[in-house]
């Protein structure tokens, strides 16, 4: 075996690939717009972001340091911010975040890739759009159904997460591109490529106890959202199952069985963009006469909205009948392996040396 192969293969990785399922992504016609279903789920969800390690979503612009308030700075990668400069995460990277361990959890097809890469991934779990241009809305995966695909909206809305703090400044290690490619003959590299030439799963970071930071005179300065920053933002639903709600929270990291939190932004593999998500309170319709009552008065009725004991007690029902539903949309070894990446709290260590 050459020494580079040998070199790439031993040294230990940020990440790990958890496995395309053997079985086939199952399909069904989505819940539609059209109308409020009977016994289905319609609410809103109020959410705390809080951040466990530096967290750093670029806005593609680096301005001097002056520009922003970093006098001492010559040069910064920004982070978006509102009109008050308090720091913002895009409702988009969210639902991006959010939805990738959908994906993985429930064994859905891939969201959205770039046609070069077509050739490289297992044609079952091709983007529906990549091997039917009309893209048919009876036949949708667990995660399109609820996030969207072409020609289908989708069931699930993000608003922008704010927090009430400006930037500080981080020193993010130099990051490089995935060495899909291990030597000058293009060999494939098999931490990513099976035998066949297919990519071998989904690729997730690990969550660690703290990011790297190099300093100023190594790190490339950015703007980040510092240790305890607290966002909050709400997401809107409409037409979900119970199980459907009840795997939202477990990819919330709400299932006690599973601790886990998510990683957002840049920096993931030196162990930024660890967040842990509360949901503070939940306004749900969840039958016929929830939505007349919504709609036939001026003032909502209290007993839509949950909070406290009760709002956990509602999270613990649905999240329980998302495990023993007899329509079961989780894949249990899949959970397994994203849950055993993205636990937190954790005793990793993040990485040291070339990234």
């Amino acid at each position: 075996m050459p020494n580079n192969l040998s070199r790439e293969i031993s040294v230990p990785k940020p990440y790990k690939l958890i496995p395309f399922s053997g079985r086939i992504p199952h399909l069904e016609h989505p819940a539609g717009h059209d109308k409020f279903k009977p016994d289905y789920l319609h609410g809103t969800l109020f959410l705390n972001l809080t951040v466990q390690t530096a967290l750093h979503i670029s806005t593609g612009i680096v301005v001097l340091g002056s520009d922003v308030g970093k006098n001492s700075i010559p040069l910064i990668k920004t982070m978006t911010q509102g009109i008050d400069n308090n720091l913002i995460i895009q409702g988009s990277s969210l639902k991006g975040c959010i939805r990738s361990v959908y994906e993985a959890i429930t064994n859905s097809t891939l969201g959205v890739i770039t046609k070069k890469y077509d050739s490289k991934i297992p044609q079952k779990f091709l983007p529906l759009t990549h091997r039917d241009s009309l893209c048919s809305l009876k036949k949708l995966c667990p995660a399109s159904r609820i996030f969207g695909a072409m020609n289908w909206q989708g069931l699930i809305e993000f608003t922008d997460a704010k927090c009430k703090k400006v930037s500080s400044v981080g020193f993010m290690p130099s990051l490089y591109a995935p060495r899909l490619e291990i030597n000058d003959e293009k060999e494939k590299n098999p931490t990513y490529f099976n035998e066949q030439g297919k990519v071998k799963g989904r690729k997730f970071y690990y969550n660690t106890n703290g990011e790297v930071d190099k300093g100023k005179n190594k790190g490339i300065p950015v703007e980040k959202a510092g240790n305890q920053y607290i966002f909050t933002t709400k997401l809107q639903f409409k037409n979900f199952k119970p199980e459907e709600l009840g795997t939202l929270f477990i990819v919330l990291g709400l299932d006690p069985n599973y601790p886990f939190t998510l990683k957002v932004g840049a920096g993931k593999p030196v162990g930024f963009g660890t967040m842990k998500i509360e949901v503070s309170e939940a306004n749900v319709l969840q039958n016929n006469q929830d939505v007349k009552n919504r709609y036939s008065t001026y003032k909502p009725p209290e007993t839509n909205n949950f909070t406290g004991d009760e709002l956990q007690q509602f999270i613990e029902e649905k999240i329980q009948f998302a495990h023993e539903s007899n329509n079961k949309i989780i894949a249990q070894t899949l959970l397994e392996g994203v849950a055993e990446v993205l636990r937190y709290p954790t005793d990793r260590e993040p990485p040291e040396g070339n990234y």
